[in-house]
């Protein structure tokens, strides 16, 4: 009956054998099954195909039948029987095909349309037929549904075993699994403290990318565990990378909780591959806290999400608080609008080669294209903020540089256990290479030389490590002794001269500030209102005038303007600036005066000049005597050098100023010099004058 609809015109065409196990376990476990598939061609040799017209398509051994996008050897099935270049095809049930509705019924379809045969074990139908259509439809769908069942028998039955805490799952490093078990510690001490010492070097520097410079700066690695191939389980160690920190600080196992479903598995249609959804703490499936063994409370846990989030919110959209910076604003991060209670974001302008912070509420105005809420410049900001935390830091708070030499000791003496584990396991691994060459059969030389090899290197990096730490600690003990003990204790008393200390970085100013204040709210009116918020709860509020426009701020000091208007009136401006920079008289910009620009002020001012004053009390240039008295200018100089005529140095170029001479001048005599002619002056008021 079956036989019946094979037909001359599929004979013609190929038989497509397709072959395919749901995953790799089941192919080399369910061998069975592959050459149950396998064995479909001779099947189809029983039909009348030829040997080299029957095709096996095994592509997709391996792969699950829930979607196409991913199963190569399925699209190209579907291309050939789109071309119509298939007469059958065959495979041992409905499933191998497909397990999803839609790439089922859409093959159906297709081979409907090119008179394609689908065989299974079962029989042999045509789809174009509406009763043997209507059964393969119903051999999919239950299919489909068969899938769904073993998936909720699978997920029920691992739910019900999670809720009970029972379902092993992966552990992070620093946690393993007892003979019982339970979590428990890594019993590998080097271990665990290169994970305690991520958590409290975290708490310390409340940066994730400080705890990396903090371990790259010490030469300090980090245990990684191999997560399959034939070293599964295998702990190496490597430089602590952002990436894997932050995965560490976001774990919750290592609190000893027992979580379950904190991830939601989605699959991309186009590419295939499972993308992993971190869901919130609500929507975890299973939460036992306190299950097992952990290195940090569940209360310090949340605190590093809270510094994380914290920390992130610098990158978003808002710039929202984040780390201390490099920048020269004090207050980075901490600032808050006073009218609408957002964060101020920084904007820096350069200032004689100096970058100058400006605080701006500029969020709203961005998003509606508006004016910003709030602009003010942060230089006088941060002095009066300066100016406050120093006098707050009294001799009293002595305890807090004590409680932090014990810090900076403790964190030495972490780094040198550290690396003392270090050399102690490489110490171990050398021995153990010494003894696998001492018992080797010297006659297996192929062996002794491998091994002799591994023990040579073994002592090698022995010895690198060695010397490593000798450099270091041996030199340099890490200690720190009484004088040092004694500056610290005197920190607070010289708190100042350490603030204002060149060398103290800006980043650990920031840090100062903000475990002293909460945050510090601005308000800009007639005046600036500052609202400063402590970390005990106290709170301070002051006024401060708002800085002056930057022409005003730039303008001349009045006391040096009217300095300048006292002297312009007996010296040149080269001789005023002179005497202002004696008296320690300066600009408006805190230059020191010279003749450029103190004719620029006086311009501005309105001020005479030297040259103006002599001009105001009569006094004539050389042009103006010679044209009243008929003379050239070169002969009223002369007259000045042989003191007929008085003149003074009225500007900074050399030019001078005239009185007019009335009496006593000598003639003009063409021909004679002039000391022949001052012989004769006292004949010159009688005598008429000859030109």
């Amino acid at each position: 009956m079956h036989e019946g609809k094979i037909k001359p015109e599929h004979l013609q065409r190929k038989a497509y054998v397709y072959i395919r196990q749901s995953s790799l376990r089941q192919v080399v476990e369910h061998s069975e099954s592959t050459k149950r598939q396998y064995d479909l061609k001779g099947r189809a040799m029983a039909m009348g195909w030829a040997s080299d017209d029957i095709v096996i398509i095994d592509e997709d051994l391996g792969l699950s039948g829930s979607g196409a996008q991913w199963r190569d050897g399925f699209q190209y099935l579907v291309s050939e029987v789109g071309l119509a270049k298939a007469g059958a095809v065959l495979a041992l049930e409905v499933s191998r095909l497909a397990r999803s509705s839609s790439d089922w019924h859409r093959l159906l379809e297709i081979c409907a349309m090119t008179e394609t045969l689908i065989v299974d074990e079962d029989g042999i139908y045509d789809p174009r037929h509406f009763n043997d259509r209507f059964l393969l439809g119903m051999k999919g769908q239950m299919s489909e549904a068969e899938l769904h069942m073993l998936k909720a028998r699978l997920q029920g039955g691992s739910l019900n075993k999670a809720r009970r805490g029972a379902l092993q799952l992966s552990l992070p490093v620093g946690l393993c699994y007892s003979a019982s078990g339970e979590i428990v510690l890594d019993p590998d001490r080097e271990v665990q403290e290169a994970v305690r010492r991520v958590f409290s070097v975290f708490a310390q520097k409340g940066s994730a990318g400080m705890v990396v410079r903090y371990f790259s700066e010490n030469n300090l690695l980090f245990p990684h565990r191999i997560k399959g191939g034939i070293n599964k389980g295998t702990i190496y160690w490597r430089p602590l990378l952002h990436s894997c920190l932050l995965k560490v600080l976001h774990n919750p196992r290592y609190t000893g909780a027992y979580i379950f479903g904190r991830m939601r598995v989605s699959k991309n249609v186009l590419t295939g591959k499972t993308i992993n959804i971190k869901l919130p703490q609500d929507k975890w499936q299973v939460f036992i806290p306190a299950h097992g063994q952990g290195y940090i409370t569940w209360e310090e846990y949340e605190a590093n999400q809270r510094r994380l989030r914290a920390n992130a919110l610098a990158f978003g959209g808002d710039r929202i608080a984040g780390p201390p910076r490099e920048g020269t604003a004090l207050l980075q991060g901490i600032i808050i609008c006073g009218k609408c209670g957002k964060r101020m974001t920084l904007r820096y302008h350069a200032r004689k080669g100096e970058l100058v912070p400006d605080y701006v509420c500029q969020r709203d105005g961005i998003e509606t294209s508006t004016r910003s809420c709030q602009h003010i410049p942060g230089r006088s900001i941060d002095k009066v903020v300066e100016k406050l935390l120093i006098e707050k830091l009294t001799p009293e708070s002595i305890e807090v540089a004590l409680d932090v030499f014990e810090e900076v000791k403790q964190q030495q003496e972490n780094i040198k256990k550290a690396h003392r584990m270090r050399m102690a396991k490489l110490q171990y691994e050398a021995d153990l290479s010494g003894r696998q060459y001492m018992n080797v059969d010297p006659a297996n030389r192929l062996v002794a030389c491998t091994l002799e090899k591994n023990w040579n290197d073994k002592l090698m990096q022995l010895q690198i490590a060695t010397d490593e730490y000798d450099r270091k600690y041996k030199n340099s003990p890490l200690l720190l002794n009484p004088e040092i003990r004694n500056q610290l204790m005197g920190l607070i008393k010289d708190f100042s001269k350490v603030w204002y200390n060149p060398q103290t970085p800006l980043r650990d100013k920031k840090r100062i500030v903000r475990l002293m204040i909460q945050d510090v709210t601005l308000i800009k009116d007639k005046e600036i209102t500052i609202k400063i918020r402590w970390r005990g709860g106290a709170h301070t509020i002051m006024e401060i005038p708002k800085p002056l426009p930057a022409p005003l701020e730039r303008m001349t000091p009045e006391e040096a303007v009217d300095r300048i208007k006292q002297l312009s009136t007996n010296y040149t401006a080269k001789q005023i600036a002179d005497i202002l920079n004696r008296e320690g008289y300066v600009t408006g910009t805190h230059q020191k005066f010279g003749s450029r620009n103190l004719q620029y002020i006086m311009s501005a001012y309105g001020i005479k000049s030297y040259y103006g004053h002599l001009q105001e009390e009569g006094k004539l240039t050389s042009k103006e005597v010679a044209k009243i008295l008929g003379i050239c200018t070169t002969t009223v100089i002369d007259w000045h050098r042989a003191g007929l005529v008085n003149g003074r140095v009225a500007n900074d170029k050399g030019d001078y100023l005239f009185d007019l001479p009335i009496d006593n001048l000598p003639s003009k005599r063409p021909g004679e010099k002039l000391y022949v002619r001052k012989k004769k002056v006292e004949n010159f008021v009688e005598a008429p004058h000859r030109v």
